[in-house]
C-alpha cells in the first residue's frame, strides 16, 4: 500500500521527536522553516499554534516511546531465551497495545497541526511537504542525541513504523 501524505507527514513527525533539536541541516521544525512558512502562507500565529500542539503532545509521545522501548526490549529478551509461545504472544500483545497508543497520539498531533491550516493551506500542504522532504532528507543514521528522546534508533517497516519515501 502506498503511503498517504498523512502517513508521510507522520514519518516527519517521528523525526522531530528528540527532546533536543537534531542537527541544523535536518531543517526541523518544519512549521518554522522560512521556505515552508512562505510557501504555505503560515502566519506567525499559525506557526506558534502548531508549535504549541507539538509541545503539548511531546511529553506523552516521549513517555509512550519509552514504554514501547521497554516492552520491545522485554520481547527481545523473551525471544533470546526461547520463552514459550504463550509468553511471547502475551508480550507481543503488550508491545502492540503500546505501539498503537503511540501511533494514535502521533496521528492526533498531526490532525491538530493540520487543523490550524486554512482550507487553501491544507490543499497546498501536500506539494509543499513533498518538496520539503526532498530538500531536507533525513540524516543517515540516528541523530547524535537519539538516546535523549523518543526517536527510534532506526525506523523500520519490520516494526510497523513507516519509512519516509516508501
Amino acid at each position: 500500500m502506498r503511503p498517504t501524505v498523512f502517513g508521510r507527514a507522520l514519518a516527519v513527525v517521528l523525526l522531530m521527536l528528540p527532546a533536543r533539536q537534531a542537527p541544523a541541516q535536518s531543517g526541523f521544525p518544519w512549521w518554522k522553516d522560512p521556505k515552508v512558512v512562505q510557501e504555505l502562507g503560515l502566519t506567525p500565529d499559525q506557526s506558534a499554534r502548531i508549535d504549541n500542539v507539538f509541545r503539548a503532545a511531546l511529553p506523552q509521545l516521549q513517555q509512550s516511546k519509552t514504554e514501547l522501548d521497554r516492552q520491545e526490549a522485554e520481547l527481545s529478551r523473551l525471544l533470546e531465551i526461547n520463552a514459550d509461545e504463550a509468553t511471547v504472544l502475551r508480550q507481543v500483545d503488550k508491545v502492540e497495545v503500546v505501539r498503537g497508543s503511540l501511533n494514535k497520539s502521533r496521528t492526533l498531533m498531526l490532525l491538530h497541526m493540520r487543523q490550524v491550516f486554512t482550507p487553501k493551506q491544507n490543499t497546498k500542504f501536500k506539494a509543499v511537504f513533498e518538496q520539503y522532504r526532498r530538500e531536507n532528507p533525513r540524516p543517515a543514521g540516528p541523530p547524535p542525541d537519539a538516546r535523549a528522546g523518543p526517536e527510534p534508533k532506526g525506523v523500520s517497516e519490520a516494526k510497523g513504523r513507516p519509512q519516509p519515501g516508501k
